[in-house]
């Protein structure tokens, strides 16, 4: 089995930071493509950030510039570092990470249970 933790989330006031985490456990073969998904009261989910095992990176427009997302492939963990933050930011983040587990020997996506970001003064 495979699970996703995040953490990091809190309450920020407009222009601060925060730097989320993710740590993925588990039977873990290999892990493939890992990112970051928002969603927003009243709102589709969306792609904030994704890279990939070999560290190309791909950031939604509404947030270049101001987040960074990393890696640690020997820790099986993904970060999100977010400065600049707007009130348009608050929303609930989740982890995901394209995984081939050992028990399945497929990749499925596995996803984290979310933490929430509130940006507000």
């Amino acid at each position: 089995q495979v699970q996703l933790v995040e953490s990091g989330g809190g309450l920020v006031q407009p222009g601060g930071s925060l730097r989320l985490s993710c740590a993925a456990s588990g039977w873990i073969f290999i892990i493939n493509a890992m990112g970051w998904y928002r969603q927003a009261p009243g709102k589709q989910r969306e792609l904030v950030a994704v890279i990939t095992s070999d560290g190309s990176t791909n950031y939604a427009d509404s947030v270049k510039g101001r987040f960074t997302i990393s890696r640690d492939n020997a820790k099986n963990a993904v970060y999100l570092q977010m400065n600049s933050l707007k009130p348009e930011d608050t929303a609930v983040y989740s982890c995901n990470g394209r995984v081939f587990a050992t028990a399945t020997k497929r990749f499925d996506d596995y996803w984290g249970q979310g933490t929430q970001v509130t940006v507000s003064s």
